[in-house]
Order: structure tokens, then sequence, then C-alpha cells
């Protein structure tokens, strides 16, 4: 028989050990170097991100910059001088007047004695003056919110070496604005050595301004003013003046001085254009004066509006060997609206450094070859260091043909400061004009 089942004679389950694999804590010693170790990846890895975000921030805010730039960039559209415009009359003025006055005049009778007649029949009234003054005092009133008082700062020392503080006013007028600045112009003097300058406004808030651009040929500056730091009510009283046409200014014509006519900022004056000289020589261009007996100081700035309220030139200082000395000499703004924008945009104004003319049909006739005549290459300007001397006839610019002065003086509007540029010119000799060739560095005003 099988044996019975005995669970007692049944062999014991065998019990395995299990264990626990349990690292040895760290010395004191261990903990310092992998803290120290921590430590220098940290350092390690910050300077890598410092160096990457030092390199790379220029080149961002380089692009940045740029593109703020370009949103903020002043343009100003320069002025067609129209040859074939009347120096008396507009075509717009002269279609409208003469078919006004041939309608009221009676059959038979010429415009002209209509015209006569009216005049000479017309009682004209105290209230006819004032009406006209009334107006003026208007556009006073309106031109007034754009021009703004410059205090000049200088800290000097006296003989005992005490701080000394030298102070001036000077007038301004803001000709642009954009989403950051206000762009004053001011004469040269408002910011030559100045430390500080303030800028007041109509309403007398007054900021701190900083120099933006000069030129130091007209003897003009462009000063900015941040428009942070102004308040709202004052930024929405600020009316940049508009640039006028100088082109259109004749002889007659009634205009507004404002600014500093008197010596005192703020000052006001009325007057009469009593001559348009349109062949002024300047350095690199020629250009329309005009010459009133408006009272005028331009040292301390003294700004030209016609009625329409547009700023149409600026006095500049006086030319005593000049016959006409006893009257303001007034820049026309038209020729100067390149060299304006370049200012503006805190670029430096281009100097190429001559005077000059174009060949005309009767120098041309004596064998001149067609160009531009130099009368005058100005001692230390660009032209002038490289060679170029008076009587030379300069046809070529960087490959650009110039037969005009026009074209010179867009040519050197669109040059950059402190490029080279390949200058060709007509020297005369013995028995004919010869071609020479230039190296240029273009120069700043």
């Amino acid at each position: 028989m099988p044996e019975a089942h005995d669970p007692k004679r049944e062999p014991e389950k065998r019990r395995f050990i299990t264990e626990k694999i349990v690292k040895r804590p760290l010395t004191r010693g261990e903990l310092f170097r992998r803290g120290l170790l921590l430590l220098l990846a940290a350092a390690l890895f910050g300077g890598v991100a410092g160096v990457s975000f030092a390199v790379s921030q220029p080149l961002m805010a380089r692009r940045l910059g740029e593109a703020e730039t370009e949103e903020s960039k002043i343009s100003i559209p320069k002025d067609e001088l129209l040859e074939s415009t009347s120096e008396s009359e507009t075509p717009e003025e002269t279609v409208a007047q003469r078919e006004t006055e041939a309608a009221a005049a009676p059959e038979g009778e010429s415009v002209e004695k209509v015209v006569r007649n009216a005049m000479d029949n017309y009682r004209y009234t105290v209230g006819d003056l004032n009406e006209l003054f009334s107006s003026l005092r208007l556009q006073v009133q309106a031109v007034s919110k754009g021009i703004v008082v410059l205090h000049s700062v200088q800290q000097e020392v006296d003989w005992f070496d005490n701080p000394v503080e030298t102070t001036g006013l000077y007038a301004g007028v803001v000709i642009a604005s954009t989403a950051q600045e206000f762009l004053i112009l001011t004469p040269e003097a408002a910011v030559q050595r100045a430390d500080s300058i303030k800028v007041m406004f109509a309403d007398g808030t007054e900021v701190d301004g900083r120099i933006k651009q000069q030129d130091t040929i007209s003897g003009m500056a462009v000063v900015s003013v941040d428009v942070g730091t102004l308040e709202e009510s004052t930024k929405k009283d600020v009316l940049p003046l508009v640039l006028g046409n100088s082109y259109l200014v004749r002889e007659g014509d009634l205009i507004v001085a404002v600014g500093s006519p008197s010596g005192m900022a703020r000052s006001v004056d009325y007057g009469f254009v009593s001559y348009v000289d349109k062949n002024a020589q300047m350095v690199d261009q020629i250009t329309r004066m005009f010459y009133t007996r408006i009272s005028a100081d331009a040292g301390k700035g003294t700004f030209l509006v016609n009625t329409s309220g547009e700023l149409i030139g600026w006095v500049m200082p006086p030319d005593l060997d000049a016959e006409n000395s006893n009257m303001a000499m007034v820049m026309g703004i038209s020729d100067y609206k390149g060299i304006l924008e370049n200012l503006t945009n805190g670029l430096a104004a281009p100097c190429f450094g001559i005077e000059g003319q174009e060949v005309s049909e009767s120098m041309a006739a004596q064998g001149l070859p067609n160009g531009i005549y130099v009368l005058n290459s100005v001692t230390e300007r660009p032209a002038y260091n490289a060679g170029i001397q008076n009587g030379d006839i300069i046809t070529h610019i960087d490959g650009r043909e110039i037969m005009t002065m026009k074209d010179f003086q867009n040519t050197v509007d669109n040059l950059e400061c402190g490029r080279l540029i390949h200058v060709v010119v007509q020297r005369n000799g013995r028995d004919q004009y010869a071609e020479l060739e230039f190296q240029v560095t273009v120069g700043a005003r």
C-alpha cells in the first residue's frame, strides 16, 4: 500500500537573503568638490550666455535702430525752378485774373483802364488797414507756435579759476517732427561751444536740447528735442513751420520777420522784398538771395515767412563790403533743402569746395568746354586739397556728366562725407584744354 502523505516530512522551503545596495554617504570633502564643480559649470554657462548676448545685442540693436531710423527719416522735397514763369506773376493767377478782369471790363474798354479807374476812385480807410494787419497778426500767432527760444550755456572760469556761466538767448524755428523728436533750425552761434542747450517752447515749457548737426558754411545748425520730455499739451501745441518755395519770392512781396529781428527773442517785424539776386555765389551752389530793409539780427536768428505763414528763408550775416550792406540779406530756403534734409537726419552735409558757374553759350563760343567753370577753389576744402584750381572746368563726377549748376548741386547733395570720388576736369594749357583726373575725398560743410 502506498505510504500515507506526511506533511511534517516535507523539506523546509529555503529562504534567500535579499540585500539593498546603499551608497555610502559623501564625505565633506566630496560635497565641497561637487559644489565647487557646480558653481564652475554655472559660471561657464553664464559666461557663454553673456558673450552671446554681447555679440548679438549690437547686431539686433543696429537692425532695430535702422528700422526705426527708416521710419523716422525726414524727407524734404526739392522745389523746381520754373524758368518759364514770369517774375511778375504765376500762371494760375495770370489766367484767373485776366479772365475775371476781362469779364468785368465794359465792352471797348481796356482792363488796365478799368483797374486804374477803380483804384483811383476807391478811398481806403483806417478799417482797411486794420483788417490787413489783423490778418497778418493771425498769421504771426499761428507761426509763433513753431518759434522757440534757445538758451545756450557755457561753463568757463575767470582769471582766478572761479566758475563763470556764460549764457545767450537765440531764436529757432521748428521745421520738422517725428515720433521721437522735434527738429529746430537755429543759428550756429546758439550751439557753438555750448555745454548745455535749453529749449523753451511757446507755452513756456523748457527742456534740454542736443545738437543734431551743423553747417559751418551757412552758419546754421539743427537742434533736437526728445518728445518724451514734453507734456502732451505742449506736444499738441507745437506747430512746425511749413517750408515754402523761395523761388516764388519777387520784388515788392510783403514778408514777416520772426524770431529775433530786433535782437530780442520772439520779436516781429514787417517789410517788403526790395531786390532778388538770382545768381548769388556760395560754396558748391548758386542760390537766390533776396534783400529787404526789414529789422534783422542774423546772429540771434531772424527767419522770414510769407503771408501764408511759410518759411522762405533766414537772414545771413551782412557782407560789409557789398554795396547793399545796409539791407538784410536773406538766404532763400529752396536752394538749401538738400542740405537741410541731411542736417535734420543727423548727417553731415557733403562739401566739394568750389564756387563756380556753368559754361554759358558765349563762353563756349570762345572755345571753353561744357561743364562747371571753377571761379574759386576754396582754400583747405576737398577740391583745393585734391589739386583742382581756379579756371578748371569740371565735366564729370564719378562718371556722371556735369553740364549745369543744377547737375552739380544735385550730385554734391547725394555724395557721402569721407567717400573718395573720381573727378574729371578740363584745364587750359598753352594751345588747348587738357583732360585731368583727380581723386577727391568728400568733406563736410
